[in-house]
């Protein structure tokens, strides 16, 4: 009698595919309930401040991610 496991590459099964997506989730309640690492000082520091928002609403800005998207649209 053959072993199943020695015949090779097997086609994916459901069980192979519940046991990955619980392990998933269990991975993600890890994450959420492991507690908050500090960020470094120095990542703060890399990143710009947001500009105040506009006293008279009109919050558009022409920003580089805006210009690029505007570039690849017309494409």
């Amino acid at each position: 009698m053959q072993d199943s496991q020695a015949s090779g590459s097997q086609p994916p099964s459901r069980r192979g595919f519940f046991l990955g997506a619980a392990t998933v989730g269990v991975a993600a309640a890890a994450v959420t309930a492991l507690p908050k690492v500090a960020p470094s000082p120095d990542a703060s520091a890399a990143s710009p401040e947001p500009k105040p928002a506009p006293e008279k609403g009109g919050g558009y800005s022409l920003s580089e991610h805006v210009k690029r998207y505007y570039k690849t649209a017309s494409a």
